[in-house]
């Protein structure tokens, strides 16, 4: 006898708890994608959990009408990677920032991304701490002057996309909260993904760094500072789309079509390429040089981490199905301490 699950609506997903970012904040536009995501998955909510650490982005679990576990600072991917391994049928989503991510939380996420286990790791980028007031973070851009840094940063920003290629990430892509639609796509993207996608969102704080994402974001500026990845595409943008990258040896650099250049000069989009380098390339293209990209970056198949976890549990309780707890502590290398 098959029961009909109802169908599911956005609002579906919304827990009865009041929205408590500022105002304006960006998270509200991801927090709205992420629920039309899910209605269109179809998923069962219990079937679904959301992890995150600390942060204004991890209060994201209490939001929505889901399992969810707001852990601590850093570790969401770790508490993630477990929950998958011993509930492989669950679809679990890890929601962090770039503080969150990137400073103390920066080993557990290289290490989930190398694993390549089979969550989904979100992570807002507004390049500023914006839950304890407003200190630079490790994606702030040099020279940037917050309370932390009141003459001005010293640090080296670090590009989120870049650190996910050089761990060998299966899927890396990047969207903009204010550009709902090519958001909802991505996240769709990813969800479908098997492996780990990594997924950077430039996220505005209101508040503490209002408008570090305005050149991605504005009306009239926004077709000239970025590049949307299309697979098998070449790399074209501008108000006209009469502006390209190509690689000069392995320099990229902007060039004017119609002057002696064609479309087939410039570098096509590859997003199934098990070599990363161009990716990674895409990945560095920086304001004010280059246009920045969006899109889907990498998306290839790689083996799964909990999916290996598993079949060696399973070959071992095939080799030995009658083991008893004391002859497994007892077994291999054993030595006694008189």
């Amino acid at each position: 006898m098959s029961i009909d699950l109802p169908v599911l609506k956005p609002a579906d997903f919304g827990s009865d708890q009041d929205v408590r970012w500022c105002p304006g904040c960006g998270d509200y536009s991801i927090l709205a994608q992420m629920k039309k995501t899910l209605a269109k998955i179809g998923d069962p909510r219990e079937n679904t959990v959301f992890i995150s650490g600390i942060g204004c982005s991890s209060r994201f679990p209490y939001y929505m009408n889901t399992y969810g576990l707001h852990s601590i600072h850093g570790r969401a991917p770790a508490f993630a990677t477990g929950l998958k391994v011993c509930r492989p049928d669950l679809k679990v989503w890890v929601i962090t920032g770039d503080g969150d991510a990137l400073s103390i939380g920066g080993n557990h996420l290289m290490h989930a991304i190398r694993r390549n286990v089979d969550i989904n790791i979100i992570l807002f980028n507004n390049r500023i701490y914006g839950l304890t007031k407003g200190q630079y973070s490790p994606t702030s851009e040099t020279g940037k002057i917050t309370k932390s840094s009141p003459v001005g940063s010293i640090d080296n920003p670090l590009t989120p996309l870049s650190l996910a290629m050089g761990c060998g990430a299966s899927f890396v892509a990047r969207s903009i909260d204010v550009n709902i639609k090519h958001l909802g796509q991505t996240l769709l993207r990813a969800s479908a993904h098997k492996g780990t996608s990594f997924v950077e969102v430039y996220q505005n704080c209101n508040i503490f760094n209002d408008g570090v994402w305005k050149y991605a974001t504005d009306r009239e500026s926004k077709t000239d500072n970025l590049i949307e990845l299309e697979h098998g595409k070449p790399l074209i943008f501008g108000k006209d789309r009469d502006k390209g990258i190509r690689l000069n040896s392995m320099t990229p650099e902007v060039v004017e079509l119609g002057k002696g250049i064609s479309e087939d000069d410039l570098l096509f989009h590859d997003e199934k390429s098990t070599e990363p380098s161009l990716a990674f390339l895409l990945s560095r293209l920086r304001q004010p040089e280059f246009p920045e990209a969006i899109g889907v970056f990498r998306d290839i198949a790689m083996p799964v981490y909990d999916e290996g976890v598993n079949q060696q549990v399973d070959q071992a309780q095939e080799a030995n199905p009658d083991s008893t707890l004391d002859e497994l502590f007892n077994s291999g290398t054993c030595w006694d301490v008189e």
